[in-house]
Order: C-alpha cells, then structure tokens, then sequence
C-alpha cells in the first residue's frame, strides 16, 4: 500500500505523463525523460525501489528491446553514411532530372527525403522547394508547409521508421501487414497535401538531359534503400518460418537487422569509405542515445504492466464507460502535440490502449485501432511547436507558426476525418 493508493489510477498516471512531458520541455533528453517517468511509475504504484530495477532490468534484455534498438541505429548509421558519401546529394541531383514537371518536383523532392528517417531532415530539401516553389509564386509559409508535410507522408507505415517499428512490436502485429493496411493513409496525406498548394503546380515542362541515364543514375542511387527494404522483407519471412520459440517474436527486426547490415556495406564499398570514416560514424553519440532512447521507452512500457498501471486504468475506463474509439483518437494526438516525437506518444499511450482493446474484448480489431491511434497521434506530431522539422523549415523559409499552421489545417482534418472512416471500414473486414 502507498499513500496514492486512493487517487484514481487515470490521474496517477496522468500525472506521471505531465512530469515526463515537464521534463522534456525543460530540455531533459527523451531517454533521462522517460527513465524518470518509469522511476516515478514504480514509486506511486508500489512496485517499490526492488521491483522498479528488476522490471527495468528484464525489459532491458528482452530480445525485442535489443533487437529494436539495433535496427534504429543501423537506420542511423546507413542515415550518416549517405550523408558522409555525398550520395544524397546525388540522389537528389538525379531525382531532379527524372522528373520533367517543376510543379511535382515540388512535392517529391521532400517526400523522396522522407524514405529515410533523419532528425530535422526536412531541411535536405528545403533548397530546392525554395527554387522551385518561389517561381511559382508561394509564399514562404506555402513553402515551409509543402517542405514539412510532404516530408512526413510516408512515417504512417513506412519501416525504417522507429514509430512503425516500436508499434508493431508492441501489438504483436506483422509488419508487413501492417504496412498493406497502413499505406492508404499516405495516398490520403498525399492527396489532401495538395488543397493548400492548387493553382500553383501547373506550368512549363523542363528538360535535363536523357530520362533513360537519369533514370539508371537514380536507381543506382538509391540502391542502398532498395536493399534494406527489399532483403528485409525476404529475411524476415525466412526467419519468421526458421524461427520458433522466443526468436519468432524478433524475425522480423533480424531481417530487417541483416538487409540493413547489407545496406551500409554497400554505400561503404561503392564510396571506398576508410577505417576512420567508418569509425567516425559508428562511434557517433547519436547512435547512443537512440540506443538509450529506445531501451528507455521499452522500459517505461515494461514498468507501466508491471506496476499493474495498465490494468487498473483500463479498469477504471471500463467502469466509468467511457468508449474506447473516442480514447484511441484523443490520447494519442493530445500526447502527440505535446511532445512532438512520434516515437514518445506510441511509447507512452500504446501499452493504455492494447491493454483496453483487449480489456473491451476487442482483440481482433486491434489492427484498425493501431492505425487510428498511429494517424491520429501524428497529426499530432504535425502540428507539435516542438516538432524539429517544423522549427527548422520554418527557419530557413522565415515564416512564423501561425500562418504555416493554416496551410495545416486542412490536410491534416482530411487525414484524421479518413482515418475515423478507414477504421469503420477496416472493422468490417475479417482479421
């Protein structure tokens, strides 16, 4: 018994939420953030000093921990290796001659940056949105908006992504089911992302030189990519039919671990990268910190089951009859605007929310409500003043938040209103 035991466990572990957001917003590092909130979770549910390090310890060497933490660090590495080769450059110069329309360069520009995670990385592109965009007459809030939203349409689904990656893991769902049922909503972020953008796409065609070199060059480029996507795929269904026991649960990221191992070695042969370009970018302190990071939500999450914090909110939920659809919109986009991370809400609300699918009896809908809290949380994330991309483009197009948060509007009341329909639809469907 702890002297909280008498306040509701919603409000505990709201309370719990507000220090770890606190945290965060006095510039507490995500990972000493969410270590924080798991300590405090152990104390005010009784779990005591005992308890609290050995959940941190036993979710510390869970397989699924480590097996996610390296497949986010070689996404980083693979990352810093094309940026260290100057091969995203590349990419990008025969990407620009690939396509002959400067209107739809306009918005594949960014959304070919998206295919591959970076901190801020919305700011490769914004060089050419500016070239682009300024002779078709945007203005620089239109600019920022289409270098920060096209960025983002793919983080729905799209593997090499930690938010994917950690949600399927916690819901124990196939990722590349996921992906099939998930990729909907980037045709819808794709579409509505052109309202605030009509009537300025249209114009001349230009021309640079032979599409067929232009072409193979691109690809060529984007070999790594297509590596890491392409032999993850046929890994991870191979381990996942070689594999049983505890090792099934990780197949996926194994395959996933091994293509992207593939990944970086190539980028590494083809640029003749040297011992210590290779050491510089394994030894770079972000590869720690998203270790740490990862761990620390995976931690956190262990703490909320063990300290039964899961289960008695879900209890209570149960008992005050609030619906669960209605939960798995709000929770997850509140935490989402506050935190601006989409890695931080799907590790703090997800555990909530699959622990109340299951308490409702809806397990076999779990699929669809992923996918409602996952595009819900990251619309969100969009319009998040914490969010990097957004503060970065926003300061290389010289625009303030207002204006660029009305080029949001829109789009991002088009992607939560389909994903609501998409659910509906989805339930209907036999999982």
């Amino acid at each position: 018994m702890t002297i909280f035991d008498h306040i509701p466990a919603v409000l505990r572990v709201l309370l719990i939420f507000c220090v770890v957001l606190a945290a965060m917003r006095k510039k507490v590092s995500l990972g000493n953030s969410f270590m924080l909130g798991a300590a405090l979770l152990g104390l005010i549910f009784g779990l005591g000093p005992v308890g609290i390090v050995r959940s941190a310890v036993l979710s510390l060497i869970q397989p699924k921990t480590l097996a996610l933490s390296g497949v986010v660090c070689l996404i980083l590495v693979l990352s810093h290796s094309l940026e260290a080769a100057g091969q995203m450059q590349r990419l990008l110069d025969r990407f620009r001659g690939l396509i002959r329309n400067p209107g739809l360069n306009l918005v594949l520009f960014p959304a070919l940056i998206g295919l591959l995670p970076m901190p801020g990385g919305a700011i490769f592109s914004a060089p050419m949105v500016k070239h682009l965009g300024e002779r078709r007459g945007l203005s620089a809030a239109q600019l920022s908006y289409t270098n920060y939203w096209f960025r983002h349409i793919w983080e729905y689904w799209w593997p090499l992504y930690p938010g994917v990656l950690l949600t399927t893991a916690m819901a124990g769902l196939d990722i590349w089911v996921f992906i099939l049922f998930l990729f909907p909503l980037t045709l819808v972020a794709a579409t509505a992302g052109f309202w605030p953008l009509r009537g300025h796409l249209g114009g001349p065609i230009e021309l640079n030189g032979s599409r067929r070199s232009q072409t193979k060059a691109f690809f060529r480029e984007l070999t790594p990519v297509l590596i890491a996507i392409g032999f993850g795929l046929a890994f991870g269904s191979l381990f996942s039919f070689l594999l049983k026991g505890n090792g099934a649960s990780v197949a996926k990221e194994l395959g996933l671990i091994l293509a992207l191992t593939m990944a970086v070695g190539w980028v590494w042969r083809i640029n003749r990268f040297s011992g210590g370009q290779k050491k510089a970018i394994l030894l770079k302190p972000e590869l720690l910190r998203m270790f740490y990071m990862i761990a620390s939500i995976l931690i956190f999450k262990g703490m909320l089951e063990d300290s039964q914090a899961v289960t008695a909110v879900s209890e209570e939920f149960v008992r005050w009859n609030i619906p669960l659809m209605p939960i798995a919109v709000l929770l997850p986009f509140l935490v989402g605007t506050v935190v601006g991370i989409t890695i931080a809400f799907v590790g703090t609300t997800f555990p909530i929310l699959i622990s109340l699918i299951g308490t409702f009896g809806e397990n076999q809908y779990i699929l669809p409500y992923m996918m409602l809290a996952l595009a819900c949380g990251f619309v969100g994330v969009l319009f998040s003043p914490l969010h990097l991309c957004l503060l970065l483009t926003n300061e290389y197009f010289q625009t303030s938040l207002g204006p660029v948060y009305r080029q949001l509007l829109v789009p991002c009341a088009a992607l939560m209103s389909c994903s609501i329909l998409y659910f509906f639809f989805l339930r209907g469907l036999v999982f």
